[in-house]
């Protein structure tokens, strides 16, 4: 994918590897993401958000991938939300480790997602959204040919606070 980091469908046996990812990037995670229990930290609350991302694998409504170096999970990415009939659309989802980041391994993993979404899931759409503040998620949803289509005023309960979100789409084909 990226210098040595690879991508690969998300496993059963992957929650102790996500735990020590949470856990070695939990202070850089934390402005964009929800407000996470404690047990989230832990490989028992990794295997529960593992067993229920691989539920909604097998339902096909989600596609949970994880960007790994050397053995260690360095980033995450889902395609979720998939609606299939007239609507063909996804949202996607990700993050890298801190260590990872200005490598362009999340423009690498977006542009992934993007031909997994045309070639293998056949969807004419992907959404992403970011905070307004984040300026390095939205320059990979550039690079990768997303378009902004507006403000989602409130959109997301991330941090401890609902905030607003620019939206990105890109047409697939």
């Amino acid at each position: 994918m990226a210098g040595t980091v690879r991508i690969r469908v998300l496993r059963a046996d992957d929650a102790e590897l996500l735990c020590a990812a949470y856990v070695r990037n939990r202070q850089h995670l934390a402005p964009w993401e929800p407000l996470r229990a404690e047990e989230f930290f832990t490989p028992e609350g990794q295997m529960m958000s593992v067993q229920s991302k691989l539920s909604l694998f097998i339902a096909g409504s989600d596609v949970p991938w994880v960007l790994t170096d050397s053995g260690d999970i360095v980033g995450m990415m889902t395609l979720s939300g998939i609606v299939r009939g007239p609507f063909l659309s996804a949202h996607l989802g990700y993050w890298v480790a801190k260590d990872y980041g200005g490598r362009g391994i999340g423009s690498a993993a977006a542009a992934f997602a993007v031909d997994a979404g045309r070639d293998d899931l056949g969807l004419h759409r992907l959404q992403a959204a970011t905070l307004p503040h984040n300026a390095a998620s939205q320059k990979i949803l550039r690079r990768t040919g997303f378009t902004e289509i507006g403000t989602a005023p409130a959109y997301l309960n991330i941090a401890g606070a609902w905030q607003d979100h620019i939206l990105f789409q890109r047409i697939l084909y």
